[in-house]
């Protein structure tokens, strides 16, 4: 696993999306390149970048295939809370992305559990995702695998903890009530089936989490923490979030990826 330590968050946005443009760039497949994608703030910055560097000419998604990490369950697309609203906000209506490259789990679908063997078949069929990114929960959940679920879990319907629907109600006008208490989300194993994770840890509040994952022992309680076991793992993160890493362990990482450092 390798951590990549930013100055600062633009640094880290920077830093990920010219990875993430790199991976495309060099993609030779006759088959498109499968990237997948998070919500949420941490993302933010490298969309940004990423639709500048699609405006420049620096990159292109015409041959890029998009999967999205979750949605909630309940939520029209039109809703400003919405995943699918917010992917298009942040980034697919910015780029050169044919629409029906985007996949994006359906919230409102009649059956879920279908909704979810769909998409999950659907990954599989164009051979998996090349590049996953994702961010990280303060309680280290990745997509919305939250605390003590399976990391061989796979897409299916998730029941958000009280926790995480406070920390979303930022999002909903600051009331947890109006977060919906169910989600669909990709699996642990969906996530680490891909060839390559990229994931953002970013500010003081991520700071637990990235010890965790960095430190700690892989477990179902921190359900990041099974990037230990990928062999393709990059970690993208602010000094912010580095707090309570041991020293050596900072240095030792800062030593070994300096020449990746912006």
């Amino acid at each position: 696993m390798k951590v990549i330590i930013q100055e600062n968050y633009d640094k880290m946005s920077e830093w990920a999306a010219e990875h993430i443009i790199k991976a495309i760039n060099l993609h030779k497949e006759d088959r498109p390149f499968i990237l997948g994608l998070p919500t949420g703030s941490s993302p933010i910055g490298v969309y940004k970048k990423l639709v500048e560097a699609n405006k420049a000419g620096r990159v292109t998604f015409k041959n890029v295939v998009t999967f999205n990490m979750d949605e909630y369950v309940g939520l029209p697309r039109e809703h400003h809370e919405s995943y699918w609203y917010f992917m298009h906000d942040n980034l697919f209506d910015h780029i050169d992305i044919p629409r029906e490259n985007i996949n994006i789990l359906n919230g409102l679908a009649e059956d879920p559990e279908a909704e979810c063997r769909r998409y999950e078949e659907k990954i599989a069929s164009y051979g998996g995702i090349d590049l996953f990114m994702g961010g990280c929960g303060v309680d280290g959940h990745i997509a919305f695998n939250e605390p003590f679920t399976s990391l061989n879990s796979r897409t299916g319907v998730r029941d958000l903890t009280e926790d995480t629907r406070i920390v979303n109600s930022r999002f909903f006008d600051n009331d947890p009530e109006q977060v919906p208490a169910k989600a669909l989300s990709v699996g642990v194993g969906t996530v680490t089936d891909s060839k390559e994770v990229l994931i953002l840890i970013n500010g003081h509040n991520k700071a637990r989490a990235l010890a965790h994952v960095v430190e700690g022992g892989v477990s179902q309680m921190w359900t990041i923490s099974a990037l230990q076991l990928h062999n393709n793992a990059i970690i993208a993160c602010d000094e912010q979030a580095c707090g309570e890493l041991k020293v050596d362990t900072y240095k030792y990482f800062l030593d070994i990826y300096r020449s990746e450092r912006l």
